[in-house]
């Protein structure tokens, strides 16, 4: 079987784009998966999305989201780059509605730039003075620290993933600084296992973390080791809403690859 595909980036975070909307390329079979987003033996990428078709009404299309290891979850740079992915497969840059695995999103331009809706998060769970955690659609442990460049990430990242009171499904790990204007980051991923260029739930995560510490004001501007967002995000009671994450997103190449 020929796959067509497209691979893009939204700051360093780069997957593999599938249009899947003929229902045909074999998503039940993982090891699939696996060997795309392998860099040495596939394409390469921090994970691999199927643009099917909608799923619920009022939506242009339904965004299937596959971690490397197979694993599935809502992913925030692959959403902006799922929906600017869309607008170059119809030629259509208009504001558009899409489902993702934990609901409801909407894609849309900002002069050059791709912002992406996430939903309201209920509440920032503050394990210690210097610890947050953090649902923005897949979850987060932000941790405050004087300098993430300092920190060993793949020997503290992999400790707090797997930390037993993050549950069963383990936690994406943050570690961030804010000098009162910009929160700079550094991630250590789960379902890659590693550090990215950039994670875009991380980075809102990372975001709401400043702006309930009041250590930053919305906007909030964030420097990932893979470049530059920003979210917006309006206080609710103890939570966030109209939250957005908006960044570039680039295609990188197109190819085809036999499987």
């Amino acid at each position: 079987m020929l796959i067509q595909f497209a691979k893009w980036h939204g700051t360093g975070n780069d997957f593999i784009l599938v249009d899947d909307r003929r229902s045909e390329f074999p998503a039940e079979d993982l090891t699939v998966v696996q060997r795309l987003c392998d860099r040495h033996f596939g394409i390469g990428s921090d994970g691999l999305i199927l643009i099917q078709s909608p799923e619920q009404a009022g939506t242009a299309f339904h965004m299937e989201f596959f971690n490397p290891d197979g694993s599935k979850s809502f992913c925030g740079n692959g959403s902006r780059c799922a929906y600017a992915f869309w607008c170059s497969i119809t030629s259509d840059r208009s504001r558009t509605r899409f489902s993702a695995i934990d609901g409801m999103h909407e894609g849309a331009w900002e002069s050059d730039l791709v912002s992406v809706s996430l939903n309201d998060v209920h509440s920032v769970e503050q394990d210690d003075p210097s610890t947050d955690f953090i649902h923005t659609g897949s979850p987060h442990e932000l941790v405050w620290v004087d300098d993430p460049q300092k920190v060993d990430l793949m020997a503290e990242g992999r400790k707090r993933r797997y930390d037993p009171k993050r549950g069963a499904g383990g936690t994406n790990v943050n570690f961030i600084q804010s000098d009162g204007t910009t929160v700079r980051m550094r991630t250590y991923e789960r379902g890659v296992e590693a550090e990215t260029l950039s994670c875009g739930t991380g980075v809102v995560a990372a975001a709401l973390s400043a702006l309930s510490r009041d250590r930053a004001k919305a906007p909030v501007k964030v420097i990932t080791p893979g470049g530059e967002l920003n979210v917006q995000a309006d206080p609710n009671g103890n939570g966030w809403k109209n939250i957005r994450l908006i960044g570039p997103a680039m295609e990188v190449f197109k190819g085809s690859i036999e499987i």
